[in-house]
C-alpha cells in the first residue's frame, strides 16, 4: 500500500491504523499531531483511523523550547567567592529596619559601610551591626566623603582597627557638587593602602588607562563609574566600559550612576563582573521592591552575557527553521 508521508513516498506492507504507523516509526502518539488528506485526525481516533492507498499523511510536532540551565558562576574577589554579583550600599534609607529589609531582598553578600564617629552622648544608640550581621554579610568599609589621600588612608586604618576588615573600597572625591573621582589622590591612597596590606577595590572614572594602572599597582578590583554618583543616568560610556573589561585581569564592577533594573542588566550584559549601587535602591519609592528587581536584573544580565547575544542585523530572518514545513 502506497502513501505519502511528510512529503515522501512510503510503502506499507498491510493496512495500518494511525496508531500503528506512529508506534512503528517510534513516535509517542501523545506527543505529535497527525493530518490525513488535509484533515486533522483527532488523537482519540488514531486507533480506529485506517490509512488507505494514496493517502497524504503529515506528522508534526513542536520544536524549540528548552529548560532552565543552572550554571556555577561565582564572583571571586581577592580569593573570596560570592554567589551574588550585586553589591549594595547601606546609606540613605529611612531607618536601619528598611536597610536590613532591602539588603535581604537584594540577595547581596557584600555591603558597603561608611566610617563615622559614634554618638558619644548616647552609647546605646542603634548601630548598623544591630541590623546587618557582619557574620552574614561581608562589610566593605568605604571612604565616602574623603577628598584627599590622607583622609582616605586614615579612615580605612580606623575601619580595619574597628572590625578587622582588610578588603576595602577606596574612593577619593574631587568636589562635593559632582562627586567626581579625584584620580591623582586616589592613586596615592591606593599605593599607600596596598603597601600596608589592604585589599583595595577602587572607584574611579571609566578611563581604560587609569583602570589598567590601578590593576597593575595591585588593586583587587576596579570599579569605574557608570555615571556620576546618585545621578541615575545609567551606563553613559558603554564602549569604554567594554574596553576596560577586555583589558582587565581583575574583576570590573560598575559603581555609581545606576538608576533602574535595566541599567544594572545592561552593565552586566557588557561583561561587568558585578554592579555596586546604593541610591538606586534606597532612593526608590519602594526600596524593598527595587532591591528585588535589581537582584533579578543582575542575574539576568549576567546570564545574557554568558549566553552570547545574536548579532545585530538590518534585515529579518525567520526564527522557526524552514526544514520540515508541510505546506
Amino acid at each position: 500500500m502506497h502513501i505519502q508521508l511528510n512529503g515522501e513516498n512510503r510503502e506499507l506492507e498491510r493496512a495500518t491504523s494511525v496508531t500503528e504507523l506512529l508506534t512503528g516509526l517510534g513516535f509517542d502518539p501523545q506527543r505529535v499531531a497527525v493530518e490525513r488528506n488535509l484533515e486533522v485526525v483527532a488523537r482519540d481516533r488514531f486507533a480506529d483511523t485506517w490509512l488507505q492507498s494514496g493517502d497524504q499523511v503529515e506528522i508534526v510536532h513542536f520544536i524549540g523550547g528548552g529548560m532552565e540551565q543552572k550554571i556555577q558562576d561565582p564572583l571571586i574577589i581577592a580569593g573570596r567567592t560570592f554567589a551574588s554579583r550585586l553589591l549594595v550600599g547601606t546609606g540613605k534609607y529611612k531607618d536601619f529596619e528598611e536597610t536590613a529589609l532591602a539588603v535581604a531582598a537584594s540577595g547581596a553578600e557584600i555591603v558597603t559601610v561608611a566610617v563615622r564617629r559614634v554618638n558619644v552622648s548616647d552609647p546605646k544608640a542603634p548601630m548598623l551591626t544591630d541590623h546587618l550581621d557582619p557574620k552574614k554579610y561581608l562589610y566593605l568599609p568605604n571612604t565616602a566623603g574623603c577628598y584627599t589621600a590622607d583622609e582616605a588612608v586614615r579612615t580605612l586604618r580606623l575601619a580595619r582597627e574597628a572590625g578587622g576588615w582588610n578588603l576595602v573600597k577606596l574612593e577619593v572625591l574631587s568636589d562635593p557638587k559632582y562627586l567626581w573621582p579625584n584620580n591623582p589622590e586616589t592613586l596615592v591612597a591606593a599605593e599607600r593602602l596596598i603597601a600596608e596590606g589592604f585589599e583595595v577595590m577602587v572607584y574611579t572614572t571609566d578611563d581604560p588607562y587609569l583602570c589598567k594602572r590601578f590593576e597593575e599597582m595591585g588593586c583587587v578590583a576596579v570599579m569605574p563609574l557608570a555615571a556620576p554618583i546618585g545621578s541615575g543616568l545609567g551606563v553613559r560610556n558603554p564602549y569604554t566600559i567594554k574596553i576596560i573589561i577586555e583589558e582587565a585581569k581583575v574583576p570590573i564592577l560598575v559603581d555609581a550612576g545606576v538608576g533602574c533594573a535595566s541599567d544594572a542588566a545592561y552593565a552586566m550584559e557588557l561583561g561587568c563582573d558585578g554592579v555596586l549601587m546604593n541610591t538606586a535602591i534606597a532612593g526608590a519609592q519602594n526600596p524593598i521592591l527595587m532591591a528585588t528587581a535589581m537582584k533579578h536584573a543582575v542575574t539576568a544580565g549576567r546570564a545574557s552575557y554568558l549566553a552570547g547575544r545574536i548579532p545585530r542585523k538590518l534585515y529579518a530572518s525567520a526564527s522557526s527553521p524552514l526544514d520540515g514545513l508541510f505546506f
